[in-house]
Order: structure tokens, then C-alpha cells, then sequence
């Protein structure tokens, strides 16, 4: 049978104290759902249904072009009535697997096992917990099968001690829920839809009820506060970083080190300390990432030496360069081989072309440097006029002065000399000194003003 996916995301998560849909939290980087739905896509579903409700606008803008169908349960009744909102979009021949959107370290590899086992009866997650405070408790007969679900509002003192929680995460046949959905009801301490009555539905049939158990608590732990969300945040980060390390990344502290998207890395990499890394990272070979390092969204050549306190984003960085410290790389910078860019440099949608260095207190924006040119100290591009961004050309073996300003449109020419403190608005002939200065003035009758007695 074809599988389809519903997850339950209509929560409001008071407990976050926030205006954001829970589900609309991260979690290294990605929505709460964003990570589930990720799971879910893995397993190829024919259609995977999302149960929203607080903040509908907000949820489906948020993932918007996600290949998912939206049903919208306007009031919360219960994890059933969720259920019952989206049983018109399932097929009658599939197989439902149920998840939820705030359980986001889900395995794909346990949804499979999860799907799997429901094929014929009923199959639900469960895990043993040390504190199974707010969970709903997995009873079982005198023969170790799974009875019933009790919702911790409805436990008795002995169904409180037990230990092993259902996750919520289920599968069956979608005809066998449609029936069991029509027998759900209400008798209970919050006076809701329990989906999890469905075990007691199935076993009164005389049908399989699979316990399938993970092994790692975390895999199946819920978020329902900003202690639960930060919780949750150093776990994922300490088995990404347990990933690294075994992929034979040298990291200074494995505890001091953020991935919050997907970080590729060569072999003899080196991060240390509080380094960042957003969206898609890969570093090459033998790269070194000095401490206190944001990356996002970048590519880094092997060999390539990033020193502390460099901020690089949207950009290509070719091997053996040397950025920082104190650099900055925007959006649509371009390095390649060899270059330097120094401390307290800006590089913003610019090509700088090989052995091409710019060591101290630059603005390089929207230009397009050749190889071999040196960039004094304090040099800028003025890209900008008011209304429109200009390019600036820099040819092959360029010396710019310090304190250069470069007013674009303008290209200087190959071999160009341009004098320090220079403004340079004109294009400039090849293999020449060009020196753009206003006279020097001394006015020997100037005072400087007085500081006014308080």
C-alpha cells in the first residue's frame, strides 16, 4: 500500500510564552516543523496532510512551496478531532503514519520501523523515560502486550510510577482509523478527542498493538517551553558534533561549536571555539576556522585560513586564502586562489582575483579586482550614487594607495599606480601613476574654536 503522513502542528504552546506558533521555533536553524517534515519526506509518502490552527497564516507562509497539503482545525478539541479534520484527505488503501510537529529529532530509520509495523493492526512509538512527567503512560496486560494508553490527567497513583511513554507517533491502515475515529469521545479529565483511545478500540477488536521502542529518549522528546527548545538544542548540537569528530574533524571544544543547517567538511579541518555555521557550509581540505566565526551559506577552498572574530556569508572563498580576523564577507563575493583579506576588511558582491590582497580597513562593494593588486589601507569603492550601485574594475597587478577612493562607474587599468589619498571618478591608462589631490593649504590665521566654560 502507498504510505501517507499526518502531522498534528495546531497547537498554540502557551508554555513558550511567545506570539510565534510553537512550531515556528527553531531548532538549529530550521522550524520545528521544518524538521519533521524533513523526516517525513524521506520515506517517500504519496501525500503528507499538516494539521494547523493557531497562527495558520503564519505556519503555511513559513513553508510556503513545502510539498504538503493544509487542513486548517480552527478549535483545538483534541488529538483525535486533529485526526478526524484530515481523514478526508487520506486514501481508504494507504497506510497512515501519524507524527507531530513539535517532536523533532525523530529518525527517518524509525519511521520506517514505526510504518512497518502497523501494516496489519496498530503500531505506536513508545521509549522509557526517567521522568515521564506529562506524558501519556503505556499499560500493559499480564502477558506484556499493550492494553491501553492513560493520559497523565487520567492515571491512577500505580499508572503514574510507569515509565514507558507513548511518543504520540502512530500507524495503521487508513481504514481501520476511519473506524476507530467514529468511536472516539469525549469522557474524559480535559474533555477532548484522545487519538490515543484508539489503542483501546484495537485491542477490543482482537487486533496487533506493535510497541515499537527507540532506544534514545531524545529521539522522541516533545517541545513545550523555551527550556525544552534549548534542551533540545544541545542535544542536536552535541551529536553533530560527535558526527564531525568521528568524520575526523579536529574541534577545539565539541561543546562550544553551533551547526544550524548542513556543514561539509575535507579531512585535517580545524574549528575552534563558538564558530557558527548557518545553511550550507563546506570547507575543504586543511582548513583552519579560528574562534568566534559565523559562516553561512559559504564554500572554502582548501588550505584556506580563517582567523578569529570573520563573518562570511553567501560567498566563495578559493584555497589557500587568508581572511581575517575581524573580516567580512557579504552576500555574492568571490574569492579566488590565494587571496588575503585583512582585518577589519568588507567585501560585498565583488570578484577578487588570485594573490589579490586588501590587508587592512577596506570597503570593496560591487567590484570586480583582478590578480596581483594591492589594496592600501582605508581604500574604498563608492558603489553607491543615491539611486543606483555602480561597479568599480580593478585590473591584473593594480597598486592601489591608502586612503583611495575609487568613485564608480570606473576602471583602473592593468599595472595602474593610484597615488595615496587619491579620489579617482575617471578611468585610468594602463601602467601609469595617477595621483587625484586637492591642494594643500595652510591657513596660518585659523584658531580652533573654545570649549564653552560649563
Amino acid at each position: 500500500m502507498a504510505l501517507e503522513i499526518i502531522v498534528l502542528a495546531a497547537g498554540q504552546g502557551k508554555r513558550m510564552r511567545s506570539q510565534r506558533p510553537k512550531i515556528l521555533h527553531a531548532l538549529a536553524g530550521r522550524p520545528l516543523l521544518g524538521h519533521v517534515l524533513a523526516a517525513a519526506h524521506s520515506l517517500s509518502p504519496q501525500r503528507t496532510v499538516v494539521v494547523h490552527g493557531h497562527g495558520a497564516d503564519e505556519v503555511r507562509a513559513a513553508f510556503d512551496g513545502a510539498q504538503v497539503e493544509w487542513v486548517l482545525q480552527a478549535e483545538q478539541l483534541g488529538t483525535g478531532h486533529a485526526v478526524q479534520q484530515a481523514l478526508p484527505r487520506i486514501s481508504r488503501d494507504a497506510d497512515v503514519l501519524i507524527l507531530y510537529g513539535d517532536v523533532p529529532l525523530v529518525r527517518s530509520e524509525t519511521l520506517r520501523r514505526l510504518a512497518s509495523a502497523g501494516r496489519e493492526g496498530l503500531a505506536l512509538l513508545t521509549a522509557d523515560v526517567d521522568d515521564p512527567a506529562g506524558y501519556g503512560r503505556i499499560v500493559r496486560d499480564a502477558a506484556g502486550r499493550v492494553a491501553r494508553i492513560v493520559e497523565q490527567k487520567d492515571a491512577s497513583p500505580a499508572e503514574l510510577g510507569l515509565r514507558e511513554i507513548n511518543a504520540g507517533f502512530m500507524a495503521m491502515p487508513a481504514s481501520r482509523l476511519a473506524g476507530w475515529l467514529e468511536q472516539l469521545t469525549n469522557r474524559n479529565a480535559q474533555s477532548e478527542y484522545y487519538l490515543t483511545d484508539v489503542v483501546t478500540l484495537a485491542v477490543a477488536q482482537g487486533l496487533p498493538v506493535h510497541a515499537v521502542k527507540v532506544e534514545d529518549p531524545w529521539e522522541v522528546a516533545g517541545v513545550n517551553s523555551k527550556r525544552e527548545l534549548a534542551q533540545l538544542e544541545r542535544r542536536l548540537q552535541k551529536m553533530r558534533a560527535d558526527a564531525l569528530l568521528e568524520a575526523g574533524v579536529t574541534l577545539a571544544d565539541p561543546g562550544r561549536i553551533d551547526v544550524r543547517g548542513e556543514l561539509v567538511c575535507g579531512k585535517d579541518v580545524s574549528i575552534d571555539v563558538n564558530c557558527v555555521f548557518e545553511g550550507g557550509v563546506s570547507l575543504g581540505d586543511g582548513v583552519r576556522i579560528g574562534p568566534h566565526c559565523l559562516l553561512r551559506n559559504v564554500a572554502v577552498g582548501a588550505g584556506t585560513e580563517i582567523p578569529p572574530f570573520s563573518h562570511l556569508e553567501d560567498s566563495e572563498v578559493g584555497a589557500r586564502c587568508r581572511l581575517g580576523p575581524y573580516a567580512r564577507l557579504r552576500p555574492g563575493s568571490s574569492l579566488a586562489e590565494e587571496v588575503h583579506v585583512g582585518n577589519f576588511v568588507e567585501v560585498k558582491a565583488s570578484r577578487i582575483g588570485r594573490g589579490s590582497k586588501a590587508n587592512h580597513l577596506s570597503y570593496l562593494g560591487d567590484s570586480d579586482i583582478g590578480s596581483g593588486v594591492n589594496i592600501g589601507a582605508g581604500t574604498i569603492t563608492c558603489n553607491y550614487d543615491g539611486a543606483a550601485k555602480h561597479r568599480t574594475v580593478i585590473e591584473d597587478d593594480c597598486f592601489i594607495g591608502s586612503d583611495a577612493t575609487l568613485v564608480a562607474p570606473v576602471r583602473i587599468a592593468r599595472g595602474s599606480y593610484i597615488g595615496a589619498g587619491s579620489t579617482i571618478s575617471k578611468d585610468t591608462p594602463p601602467g601609469q601613476l595617477t595621483v587625484a589631490r586637492a591642494k594643500q593649504v595652510s591657513v596660518a590665521s585659523w584658531k580652533p574654536p573654545l570649549k564653552k566654560k560649563s
